[in-house]
């Protein structure tokens, strides 16, 4: 007779059908613990203004549960009332869900601060196990720190923080750097399992986004644009570019906060030079970068992510396009050495000469097929799935 399948419950402030890092290594989990033969229930949010879920596409075979939540200006789940709107419900749905063998909670350090704090007392009250998993994508506290939060803000968050990761069981960390941290935070079994791209969205062949400029050739900055990616200096460095090459277009194709600081500079340059655009569903995201002839990818240094490796930079790769990117940290060195793009300084100048190399750039079949092949080695989102739902099924307790 086989065991009972496993139950994992995941609690996500974002999930499918929002275009967000997070979304695709919390999908690709999801999946892989569904391959496994998990029964898996998702605790999320409803779906953004404009986007409609589709969750037999997105995550078959899971049970997604979704509660409304306060959204900022541009749509995302950001900043302490929207948080606090996502984990005070989260409270209630834990009580209300199906006993489970493991909880996988993502941050902010609220969620997983909640997520220990309900767990303990049906432990207490229930005399209930349930351990769980804290999926750290980044050390809030340090980032909060560095964009020059108040002390005592700063305080509260790093004791949340190192509340939640020291009473997970296992925590997954994106990279060594961030596992570094959480270990220094008190987590003692972390394991990295860097973030991955679905190389079956994210590829070359494929249809161009119908709006994407014919004539000329154009950049593309496909994401979330906040404080501590700085994504302005491409806007920025595109007052140098229009001086060398005056047709050229730079399309940003997503949210955040620095939208209003974008669409200023936006203003100040020939019309079309830099077009806004909303954040996409991943298809259509693919189909900007698969025509774009560098894609943009930025992290500000100083701020507390000179560590973050963002999944920007892979999913352009997996279209084949080449990579311009500014800032610190461990993809800078990969574009470098794997001969995968630029990496430069965060500097203005420094950006604008590498956004017109690769717009001189002719696209060359090999280079293309080169790294397309390095993401599917090294980065395809099938093995860092299966990599954390490993993490997740070996922390289960299992029935009883």
């Amino acid at each position: 007779m086989s065991p009972p399948a496993r139950r994992v419950v995941l609690a996500t402030r974002i999930f499918a059908p929002e275009s967000a890092a997070a979304t695709f290594r919390l999908v690709a989990l999801v999946r892989a613990l569904v391959d496994s033969g998990a029964e898996v229930e998702v605790l999320t949010t409803t779906p953004p203004p404009g986007s409609t879920a589709d969750d037999t596409r997105d995550a078959p075979g899971t049970r997604v549960r979704r509660w409304p939540v306060l959204r900022d200006a541009t749509g995302y789940v950001r900043g302490y009332l929207p948080y606090a709107s996502f984990d005070v419900p989260l409270k209630l749905r834990l009580w209300g869900m199906r006993r489970a063998d493991v909880v996988v909670v993502e941050p902010p350090p609220t969620t997983g601060a909640m997520v220990r704090a309900v767990l303990a007392t049906q432990r207490v009250l229930l005399r209930r196990r349930t351990p769980y998993v804290y999926y750290a994508a980044d050390v809030w506290s340090d980032a909060s720190a560095s964009t020059g939060a108040p002390g005592p803000v700063v305080a509260v968050l790093r004791a949340l923080e190192r509340f939640a990761v020291r009473g997970a069981r296992e925590v997954v960390a994106v990279s060594e750097g961030v596992a570094e941290r959480v270990r220094d935070l008190g987590g003692t079994r972390v394991h990295v399992v860097p973030n991955g791209i679905d190389t079956d969205t994210f590829t070359p062949e494929g249809p161009v986004a119908e709006e994407a400029p014919r004539a000329t050739a154009y950049l593309v900055y496909a994401g979330t644009a906040s404080e501590w990616q700085g994504a302005e200096v491409f806007a920025e460095a595109m007052r140098r570019v229009v001086e060398h090459e005056p047709e050229a277009r730079l399309v940003f194709l997503g949210q955040g906060s620095a939208w209003s600081a974008l669409r200023r500079v936006a203003d100040d340059l020939p019309a079309g030079a830099v077009e806004l655009r909303p954040l996409v569903p991943p298809t259509e995201a693919a189909a900007w970068l698969r025509g774009a002839a560098g894609a943009l990818v930025s992290v500000r240094p100083g701020l507390g992510y000179d560590f973050a490796y963002p999944t920007k930079v892979i999913a352009a790769l997996a279209c084949g396009t080449p990579v311009v990117y500014a800032g610190p940290g461990p993809a800078a060195a990969d574009l470098t050495t794997q001969g995968l793009g630029h990496a430069v300084p965060y500097d203005v100048g420094a950006v604008a000469d590498a956004m017109v190399a690769v717009l001189r750039a002719p696209r060359v079949p090999q280079d293309v097929r080169r790294r397309v092949a390095w993401v599917q080695e090294h980065r395809s989102v099938r093995a860092t799935g299966r990599a954390a739902a490993q993490v997740v099924l070996g922390a289960a307790t299992g029935p009883g």
